[in-house]
């Protein structure tokens, strides 16, 4: 009985202190982040996710984009992705908080998306890379997201947010292809990453 409740408690320890490790120290800490704020400018960071780009995060969730893109940025000295100018600083806890989902991504199959709101400001660079990849990047093995579009007959002028194609990914004359209420709030999604502010624990790397 005295072996039985000794290898209970020890088992109850063991549970207990990996709980504590694994599951509330980690929330506590995260719960208890604040935004950053800038004391020349009196401006706050992150902001978090603006509008519609919050149900783009779940369009970006469901189509599995996090399978092959990534977005974290590993400091200078752990890899080559601030070499390879995704960021000018590494990503930290901070930069998660307002977060409803973290797509810290499964592999990079692709490019990191931590800051492609910065790189890429055109929704029409977007429109294009989800509707034909390779028209964009001639090598990439990215698949077409062309259920994100609709084809339609244009009526009097062409819609503002019709896709910029040529060839033959070019629709029918008198007609134009446009992004669908799900595309568009994937793009804002994508638009709105840009976690390029300046946060004290995380300074920009130095060469």
């Amino acid at each position: 009985m005295n072996r039985l409740t000794g290898l209970f408690f020890c088992v109850s320890l063991l549970f207990g202190a990996s709980w504590l490790g694994l599951v509330a120290y980690p929330y506590l800490t995260f719960a208890g982040l604040r935004q950053s704020k800038d004391e020349a400018t009196g401006a706050l960071a992150p902001l978090g996710v603006p509008g519609t780009a919050t149900q783009g995060a779940r369009i970006y969730a469901a189509n599995g984009c996090l399978y092959c893109h990534s977005q974290y940025i590993r400091a200078k000295d752990e890899g080559s992705d601030i070499d390879r100018k995704w960021a000018t600083r590494r990503t930290v806890a901070r930069d998660y908080m307002f977060d409803r989902q973290v797509f810290l991504g499964v592999s990079r199959l692709g490019a990191d998306l931590t800051n492609v709101g910065v790189r890429q400001t055109d929704p029409q660079w977007f429109y294009r890379i989800l509707y034909s990849p390779q028209t964009v990047s001639p090598e990439t093995s990215m698949p077409a997201y062309r259920w994100l579009f609709v084809t339609r007959e244009i009526q009097g002028q062409p819609s503002a947010d019709a896709v910029k194609l040529e060839g033959r990914d070019a629709p029918p004359p008198g007609y134009e292809i446009v992004p669908t209420d799900e595309g568009k709030a994937l793009v804002e999604y994508l638009l709105s990453l840009k976690r390029n502010y300046p946060l004290p624990e995380a300074p920009e790397a130095t060469e």
